[in-house]
């Protein structure tokens, strides 16, 4: 512990006897301080034994280093000289080296032409044997030395092969060499066939690298390829097998032929060729010809599972191009099917969905009428001279709005399913025209032949402006008519956009669909005739409910009601009617529609309060009427429709204000822009104005 003097002094005074208390009875000034005194001069004594025994350290330590320094000179007198024995023993061994080369070289010159001629020698002896017709060398007549049989027959081969065919020796060998040389390439190839068997794949690489340089050796590796698919396809689903077999040969052949990668190779192609395609054909053109979309379900799944199984023999090592050779082996197989897939699958596409729209018909039994197509300049000339409408004769459709989402999901799912196939089965030079054949089917019967013809059926069966209790279902198709539109675009966005969306088909199909939303919109907008009868039933609730007597009672004095009872049918109707067009349509149409049903339902009012008399009190529940028709107007969140009910709500303050005042209202805030006729016409309606002082105070 380091020392703390403060510390060491306390620990000596309380182990002295009368030194641990100051100013008690115990303590002992002397006996302290004679204890300190005694403990310095301990301390003194025993720091002149440590000084010496340094001085003693310093000394011994100084000898030490100096016998050190020498004893590390002597060792490097010593390396010097083991570093120059080391160099002249490396100069020597060099020295060495060179003659052991040159002597080497002159061996090597010597030996080669030696072992050369023995071999010769060896290669005439057995070349002898071959003339005499009697095989009697060992390496012959013993089975276990095929591999040496093997060599001497092939080179024997060699040299026949370039001996002159006119030659005495040439000529009775290569009677004599075939049969041998085929025979003992059908042992090797046999010998590598049970040991396949056996799955002896040190003995497999072995027969393989002795046949290398036989022209059996393909027909080694078509062993092989044979024997590898034995059992290997015995589930149902053969691309599951490919690929596993192709996952086992891969990690097994590297080990038995010097080229893997063409051995691989050769297998994948003759999977491909010949189990694949065979699969492949059982499975289509059992349904080509009878079942559609059962082919086109089999086509587009078997193209999957084949692509599939493609990426995933991408991984092995196939030679240099792979992608390519992949690509061949599948077009090889689905060629026949893809030249003439497009022209399937618009036929299919065409004939179920004319059965799913005829099928929703026939269960509402409802017979299609002829409608007629003109064009968009056509529709909007009729919108323009809004003749014709109800468009042909007036129709009762009992409600029904001939849309069904059922049939909307259906074609949508049959087109999505369309568009899949055609992105996997389609050339990618045909995917965008493809792609805008389908588009066109979609838009031929979904909305031609489903949604325009509900908007045709409903425009047909607007009821005129003077029917009675009309029923207005065309709000309801434009209702549906809206929501389908909607999954049409999304459709539209999420499948065919990802297809066509880097071609020249895409301005196309824009301007398709453009189109179609203008011919639509265009039908819609003539189905403004539904505010027609809108009105119509708010004119007939008023000529039913409304009452002279309403706005000049008999009696002044006792009028119980605030408002009268035609306003209140009439305002029920409205919300009622606003809450349905805010239903049926969205964004601009809806401000749009409300707008001109405002206006109208304004002008309806304006003329309607123009038909009678006001007294005092009539004047005050006119104003009460109108107030509530201007709380109705609300609803229709729309600032015109509102200023036009605020302004006829002062108007109708001229029927109750005092004579005196009229020339101060009429050139109030909301009055003072008005005609003047205006104004007129309305203080006109009151019972007093032929009175000579309101004559007089108004003009």
């Amino acid at each position: 512990e380091p020392f703390v003097a403060d510390e060491y002094i306390e620990r000596l005074a309380w182990r002295t006897p009368g030194g641990g208390s100051r100013g008690g009875e115990a303590f002992d000034p002397k006996r302290l301080l004679e204890e300190f005194v005694n403990h310095i001069q301990e301390l003194q004594v025993m720091d002149e034994r440590i000084q010496r025994k340094v001085e003693k350290l310093e000394q011994q330590c100084q000898k030490e280093a100096k016998e050190f320094a020498k004893k590390v000179q002597e060792l490097q007198k010593s390396n010097q000289v083991a570093f120059q024995h080391f160099q002249e023993l490396d100069e020597h061994i060099s020295y060495v080296a060179t003659k052991v080369c040159h002597l080497g070289d002159q061996l090597e010159g010597v030996n080669t032409p030696r072992q050369r001629a023995v071999e010769a020698q060896k290669l005439m002896k057995y070349f002898n044997e071959f003339l005499d017709g009697e095989l009697k060398s060992d390496v012959f007549t013993n089975s276990e030395k095929i591999k040496e049989a093997a060599d001497i027959i092939q080179k024997l081969h060699l040299i026949a092969q370039e001996l002159p065919f006119d030659s005495l020796m040439g000529f009775c060998y290569l009677l004599s060499s075939p049969g041998k040389y085929h025979d003992l390439e059908c042992q090797l190839i046999q010998e590598f066939t049970s040991a396949q068997r056996r799955g002896e794949i040190f003995r497999m690489r072995e027969v393989a690298a002795v046949l290398l340089h036989f022209k059996g050796y393909s027909h080694c590796v078509d062993v092989y390829i044979k024997q590898c698919q034995e059992g290997a396809f015995l589930r149902n689903d053969v691309f599951e097998d490919a690929a596993i077999l192709c996952q086992r040969v891969n990690k097994q052949v590297g080990e038995i032929f010097s080229n893997p990668e063409t051995v691989l190779a050769k297998l994948i192609q003759n999977i491909f060729e010949v189990k694949l395609q065979s699969y492949v054909k059982d499975q289509l053109e059992e349904h080509r010809k009878s079942d559609a979309e059962q082919y086109l379900k089999n086509l587009y799944d078997l193209y999957t599972r084949t692509t599939n199984l493609s990426s995933k023999l991408m991984e092995f090592n196939l030679g240099t191009d792979k992608q390519t050779f992949l690509s061949k082996l599948i077009k090889a197989i689905f060629i026949s099917y893809l030249e003439n897939y497009i022209e399937v699958e618009i036929g299919y596409l065409k004939s179920r969905s004319a059965m799913i729209l005829q099928r929703y018909y026939d269960s509402k039994n409802h017979q299609k009428r002829s409608i007629g197509t003109g064009g968009i300049q056509d529709l909007k000339e009729r919108l323009r001279q809004r003749t014709n409408l109800p468009l042909g004769p007036s129709i009762d459709t009992h409600g029904e709005t001939f849309l069904s989402q059922e049939v909307v999901v259906n074609l949508l799912q049959e087109t999505k399913q369309a568009f899949e196939r055609c992105h996997r089965l389609s050339d990618p030079s045909d995917l965008p025209k493809n792609a805008f054949r389908i588009f066109s089917m979609l838009v031929e019967f979904l909305c031609t032949e489903h949604i325009d013809y509900a908007l045709e059926t409903g425009l047909a069966g607007i009821p005129s402006s003077d029917s009675k209790n009309a029923n207005l279902y065309f709000l309801d198709v434009v209702h549906q008519a809206n929501t389908i539109f909607h999954l049409f675009d999304k459709q539209f966005n999420d499948h065919l956009m990802p297809l066509i969306s880097s071609s020249p088909k895409l301005s196309e199909c824009l301007q398709k669909k453009k189109d179609i939303i203008e011919q639509m919109e265009v039908k819609l907008d003539m189905g403004i005739d539904t505010l027609n009868c809108m009105i119509g039933q708010m004119k007939h609730i008023l000529a039913a409910e409304q009452k002279k007597t309403d706005f000049k009672p008999e009696d002044e004095n006792n009028v119980l009601i605030q408002y009268t009872n035609a306003c209140v049918k009439v305002c029920g109707y409205v919300r009622k009617q606003v809450e349905k067009i805010r239903n049926s349509m969205d964004g601009k149409n809806v401000d749009t529609v409300l707008m001109e049903l405002g206006v109208r339902f304004h002008r309806l009012i304006y003329e309607h309060l123009q038909q009678y008399s006001y007294s005092c009190m009539g004047g005050m529940l006119a104003i009460c009427d109108v107030a509530e028709y201007r709380k109705c107007a609300k609803d229709f969140k729309i600032a015109l429709v509102l200023q036009l009910f605020d302004t006829l709500h002062a108007l109708c303050n001229l029927l109750v204000v005092a004579p005196d005042n009229l020339k101060q209202v009429c050139s109030g805030e909301q009055l003072a822009n008005l005609d003047k006729n205006i104004l007129h016409s309305f203080v006109q309606l009151r019972v007093d104005y032929r009175s000579a002082r309101l004559a007089r105070h108004f003009s």
